[in-house]
């Protein structure tokens, strides 16, 4: 709990309609109270549908929107993780930043324009930069989502293929990733071709399993409706009528993704995923991402998307991981 206030300290009572949402809203042992309580510095007691709230009046105000926010999502048959607590406080805060005191961060989390959704879950941002990004994602057919590991780029990205294939937008999903990972290459690898790419796409059939089921994933995999295939097979191709992500674009050299990109054709979405800070390419050679934005930049038909550590959803120590390394290379240069 951090330290009272005796400035501006206030008291307050939420009333919530419905007691049997009350125990997904809390968490269990409390646990969620005690995350908000921890984050924000104030009290939090429940008694029956009565919610106390207690403490420094901004502490206050910012905890009765993430819970008035959360419980809404559960009264829309949602449901209420420890990772949408802190996605909740973490947008929330980003939101009450002075740069946006004009906007309502409640209204900001429940905007259905901000929302995907697929047959299996709604998503919702976790962060200022996610609600760009979807955005970005609607309304753009080429993005560009930049950033460390755990920010949701991939993720977002794969849900809202899905989304656009589940209401006829596209006929097809396509994802995409080049087969270099560490100084490996296909060749060196056992197997045929599918036991060998298998490894560099798994995470882009996990995020698929997560929107609808793994049978019906295998199922359009078989119809043709979602193709998962290394970098090198869209040579030659026009991508219409599709989503297509790129995963792992620093892996990318710049003619590869010159190659990529040009197989833009008709009613056709775009994404590139990656990480500029984390090539495996050979040393001395140049990574297509960072060609890609030093020379697309200006373009503003392409949106891009800038993440950092403060939008890891991944565990928080995952984030503290990528600013100790950030703040690291920071200082060299």
């Amino acid at each position: 709990m951090k330290q009272k206030s005796t400035e501006n300290y206030t008291s307050g009572v939420l009333e919530f309609e419905d007691n049997i949402l009350l125990p997904s809203l809390y968490g269990e042992h409390n646990v969620n109270l005690a995350r908000i309580e921890h984050e924000f510095g104030c009290e939090l007691s429940g008694k029956g549908n009565l919610l106390s709230i207690e403490g420094p009046e901004e502490a206050c105000n910012l905890s009765r929107d993430v819970l008035l926010s959360l419980y809404q999502r559960l009264e829309e048959g949602g449901e209420v993780t420890i990772e949408d607590v802190d996605g909740a406080i973490r947008l929330i805060g980003m939101l009450d930043s002075p740069t946006l005191r004009e906007v309502n961060p409640r209204d900001e989390l429940l905007n259905d324009d901000n929302v995907i959704r697929t047959r299996k879950t709604t998503i919702r941002p976790r962060s200022a930069n996610q609600s760009k990004y979807i955005e970005a994602l609607r309304k753009k057919d080429m993005t560009f989502g930049l950033g460390p590991a755990g920010t949701g780029k991939t993720f977002l990205a794969v849900a809202m293929a899905v989304s656009h294939l589940l209401e006829g937008k596209v006929e097809r999903i396509i994802l995409s990733r080049p087969a270099v990972e560490a100084g490996e290459k296909l060749g060196f690898l056992p197997g045929d071709l599918k036991e060998k790419v298998d490894p560099y796409l798994r995470p882009l059939y996990d995020a698929l399993g997560q929107m609808i089921s793994m049978e019906q994933t295998e199922k359009r995999l078989e119809r043709g409706e979602i193709e998962v295939a290394p970098l090198a097979f869209m040579r030659g191709r026009t991508l219409s009528d599709a989503f297509v992500i790129l995963d792992e674009a620093q892996n990318t050299t710049p003619m590869q993704m010159k190659m990529f990109l040009t197989r833009f054709g008709q009613n056709c979405h775009m994404v590139v995923c990656g990480d500029p800070s984390q090539v495996d390419l050979p040393d001395g050679s140049k990574s297509g991402l960072k060609d890609a934005l030093d020379t697309l930049g200006k373009i503003r038909d392409i949106a891009f998307i800038h993440f950092d550590s403060s939008d890891v959803v991944r565990h928080k120590l995952v984030g503290k991981i990528v600013k100790a390394y950030d703040d690291k290379e920071s200082h060299k240069s």
